[in-house]
């Protein structure tokens, strides 16, 4: 595996579990499990997640290529923009730590996707991807990540293949477990659901400003590197 490559696959690393770890990408996948047609739903919902995630991470690596240029060197800017990731995370993570008290309370339409069709399920998916401001702006430094790390082109789409896969993850291995096992796995995913629910404000808080560090010493490295 070329040191380019490997270098960029690990720097998606942390920013695929912002929307990997995040209870708001989690629950819902839990959620739309208990609906009257769990199988097909929950399917519908992850193929509609997956493709909001590689549309929007395909839309900022191609503004990535008009501004710099795929399989070129990895341009000044990308440093400079890992850090601005970096900081925004960081300040955003404690913001929620600071509001965690009015937020102890999951939004109500995240409650109601336990009513939800297959259908209604997709279109929900994908929506959530660019409704919700940390997955878009994940996604988008991924994007441009991607487009700035100086890969070939077939190079630059299995990494956003591998982007998404591993974003996606904790949505995809819920519902395929029930998918194969069904019922079986109930009393595991509500107790799963209450306890994220309860701790949600929390992990999100402390996920983002991790995150946030990694990011911000990817791009310090760089620059005096």
């Amino acid at each position: 595996m070329p040191g380019t490559w490997g270098s960029v696959l690990t720097e998606l690393i942390p920013l695929a579990l912002v929307i990997a770890l995040s209870p708001f990408s989690i629950i819902p996948a839990v959620l739309v499990l208990g609906t009257p047609r769990p199988k097909p739903t929950g399917l519908a919902f992850l193929a509609g997640w997956l493709l909001g995630l590689a549309a929007l991470t395909a839309v900022f690596l191609e503004l990535s290529n008009l501004l710099g240029g795929i399989g070129t060197q990895p341009p000044s800017w990308a440093s400079w923009l890992r850090i601005v990731v970096g900081s925004a995370l960081i300040v955003l993570g404690a913001y929620r730590f600071t509001k965690r008290k009015s937020s102890e309370h999951m939004p109500g339409w995240i409650t109601r996707m336990s009513t939800l069709t297959p259908p209604k399920a997709a279109l929900t998916g994908a929506a959530l991807t660019v409704i919700n401001p940390k997955v878009l702006f994940i996604c988008a430094a991924a994007g441009l990540a991607i487009g700035s790390a100086g890969l070939d082109t077939p190079a630059v789409w299995s990494a956003e293949i591998w982007f998404v896969a591993f974003a996606a993850s904790t949505v995809a291995v819920p519902i395929l477990a029930y998918a194969f096992m069904g019922q079986k796995l109930d009393p595991v995913l509500h107790g799963i659901r209450d306890w994220m629910e309860r701790q949600h404000a929390v992990l999100i808080a402390a996920i983002l400003v991790v995150i946030g560090l990694l990011v911000l010493y990817k791009g310090i490295h760089a620059l005096v590197g």
